[in-house]
C-alpha cells in the first residue's frame, strides 16, 4: 500500500512540476492568467502540491523561509479547572 501511495505522490509531484514549467506553453491552463485575482490560483495550487510532495519525500524547502534564531516550539497553555462542587 505504501508503494502505491509513493507512486501517486511522485506522479502528482511530476505533474505539478510540469504544469509550473509551462511545457504546454499556456495552452493547457485550468484558469487563464488574464482573469484578475483568480488568474494565478492554479499556479499557487500547483506550487503548494509540489511543496507537499517534496515534503512527503523528506525534502523540506520550508527551512529557507524561517528566520534565523527562532525555534519552532509550540506554546503549551495549561488551565486549572475546578470540577468539585
Amino acid at each position: 500500500m505504501k508503494l502505491i501511495r509513493d507512486i501517486l505522490v511522485l506522479a502528482s509531484g511530476i505533474v505539478s512540476a510540469l504544469y509550473l514549467l509551462n511545457v504546454g506553453f499556456g495552452v493547457a491552463e485550468f484558469i487563464p492568467d488574464n482573469i484578475p485575482i483568480f488568474g494565478n490560483l492554479d499556479e499557487a495550487a500547483a506550487t503548494a502540491l509540489l511543496i507537499n510532495c517534496l515534503a512527503y519525500f523528506g525534502v523540506d524547502i520550508g527551512h529557507f523561509l524561517r528566520r534565523k534564531g527562532t525555534e519552532e516550539k509550540p506554546e503549551v497553555k495549561t488551565h486549572d479547572i475546578d470540577v468539585t462542587k
